[in-house]
């Protein structure tokens, strides 16, 4: 973790990225910033307002609702030596550009042997918490981490999604950013100044314990602390990790978690079946089934859609509670 300046701010997440953002653009002529919304309006949550008036239309512009062509005009943009910026309104959007994120997107360096890179961010608010109507709360981080060639990001603090999100724009291959919704002005936080980067690929330990790891990211981690807190009440110790980035995952971190406390619980909003916590509970298990005290008990979301606007979605969700009993039940084997 690096920063240029020791000077903090506070700051919310929409604004670190905001932040992030104009950086990008005022240091490098080849970032833009295109997508539905992102100029005039400043997008729906506001993450690219004031950049057009500052920059020009040139640099940070709108787009049809036209996913596929967002993300294939940054395919071509990405190859001719610029660092398209491109936003999905909503991950549950993202749907329309499959093709070009499976058949083009994540290939490039493949099927060029590397003479070409494919320098493109694409950001996207993802997750539940706020009521919004159907396929705007969707988690597919899963699929585009099941995709090569694609690198998948997802932060929870103000720091981190700035200092992730200015790594992510200067990596050489293709990043998916993405925000959980929850926590765009629920969370503030101290945020450096300046040039400050987070390496992609390493996790964060959030709290430090002897008894049971928590695997989490994005908008679970704040569930996690909440359902650590109650748990150090009753006398457990847990240690909550951060992902940050699930492609490169940082498994070193995961592993040594698990050597330490032997019994693991993983919390993730998407659907149950197939989801990225299914991953990490096959690498645990793989590399680290001798330190094991107890069976891998995972926290998700419902194989169903996910429910709209209704109260039902506090039930669907994962909340401090049922990460508790999955803590107590680990605990307890």
């Amino acid at each position: 973790m690096t920063a240029t300046a020791s000077k903090t701010k506070t700051m919310t997440m929409v604004a670190a990225i905001n932040e992030a953002l104009d950086l990008a653009l005022a240091n490098d002529p080849a970032v833009h910033i295109f997508g539905e919304d992102v100029g005039v309006m400043g997008g729906v949550f506001r993450a690219t307002d004031g950049l057009q008036a500052k920059y020009g239309v040139e640099r940070v512009f709108d787009t049809p609702l036209a996913e596929a062509g967002i993300v294939g005009m940054g395919i071509g943009m990405g190859l001719a030596g610029l660092k398209p910026v491109a936003e999905i309104q909503f991950a549950g959007f993202l749907y329309p550009a499959l093709d070009q994120i499976l058949s083009h997107l994540g290939r490039y360096r493949h099927r060029t042997r590397s003479r070409y890179h494919l320098p493109m961010v694409i950001r996207a608010p993802y997750g539940g918490g706020v009521h919004t109507p159907e396929q705007h709360a969707d988690s597919p981080e899963a699929i585009l981490a099941h995709t090569p060639g694609v690198k998948v990001v997802i932060p929870s603090t103000p720091s981190d999604a700035k200092g992730l999100l200015l790594s992510a724009i200067n990596d050489p291959d293709p990043v998916f950013f993405f925000e959980a919704i929850k926590l765009y002005r629920s969370v503030k936080e101290e945020v450096p100044e300046g040039d400050y980067r987070v390496p992609l690929g390493k996790a964060r330990v959030v709290t430090q314990g002897d008894d049971v790891t928590v695997v989490c990211y994005g908008g679970m981690v704040e569930v996690a602390q909440k359902a650590a807190e109650a748990a150090r009440t009753a006398g457990i110790g847990v240690e909550v990790i951060d992902l940050r980035t699930l492609v490169p995952m940082d498994t070193e971190t995961v592993l040594q978690s698990v050597e330490k406390t032997g019994r693991v619980v993983i919390v993730t909003e998407a659907p149950r079946t197939a989801g990225f916590h299914s991953e990490i509970s096959a690498t645990i298990a793989e590399e680290a089934i001798e330190f094991l005290r107890a069976p891998i008990v995972r926290v998700t979301g419902y194989d169903a859609p996910y429910p709209p606007f209704t109260a039902i979605e506090d039930v669907y969700r994962p909340n401090p509670l049922r990460v508790a009993k999955a803590i107590k039940k680990v605990m307890a084997y």
